[in-house]
């Protein structure tokens, strides 16, 4: 496999799995959802910078020393469990609150929060430093600098979930008047909460 063909084949098999609904996606649309298009961005942006950090590590060799070391993933495993419990427990208190003003004070975050919230839902998520370590070496070709392709291959990875990203929120402003109904927003709430609380007792309850 040349260069060119497998910067093809990691560009579509990426892209797939970009499109492929997860938690990434979950998060962005509900931000969008209840709180705008900016803050989803932001959100997104917070992915692709903890995606990003992953794909650094998984260049230089840390993540092959996660995927090595037990007690390393372990620890990573747990921290992300919680983290992710913490967040969906969050939404789901919004979710059951009887005013939609209590909702907004339990859940607007702070300028710039979901940018980290975004870099902790990946960086607490040891499968993503996994992923980056089984899955870029499939299409790394012989004669190419490891390092500096892997890199390359990360960059395409998060140039894709940020525009797929993009196309989310921006499918979503038409929107924007039907989903400011509190009844909506607190569905909207409920549903991400109870996903996030679903990836965190996975994560939780995950084994190697």
């Amino acid at each position: 496999m040349d260069t060119a063909h497998a910067l093809v084949a990691f560009a579509l098999a990426a892209g797939l799995l970009t499109i492929t609904p997860g938690l990434d996606t979950a998060l962005v649309l509900r931000t969008t959802a209840v709180e705008g298009s900016r803050r989803g961005m932001e959100a997104a942006f917070g992915i692709a910078l903890g995606l990003a950090s992953w794909g650094v590590a998984a260049a230089i060799g840390l993540g092959a020393l996660l995927a090595a070391s037990r007690f390393a993933y372990e620890a990573l495993r747990v921290a992300g469990a919680l983290y992710m419990l913490w967040l969906g427990g969050r939404l789901i208190v919004a979710a059951l609150a009887r005013h939609e003003q209590t909702a907004k004070i339990t859940m607007t975050p702070a300028r710039g929060s979901w940018l980290l919230r975004g870099l902790l839902t990946n960086l607490l998520n040891p499968k993503v430093g996994v992923f980056y370590v089984t899955f870029l070496p499939l299409f790394i070709p012989g004669g190419v600098n490891v390092t500096g392709f892997s890199l390359l291959l990360a960059a395409i990875h998060i140039v894709q979930g940020l525009l797929w990203f993009w196309l989310l929120t921006s499918l979503l402003k038409p929107l924007a008047r039907w989903i400011e109904r509190p009844a909506v927003r607190r569905a909207l709430d409920g549903l991400s909460g109870g996903m996030l609380l679903a990836f965190g007792a996975g994560l939780f309850l995950a084994r190697r």
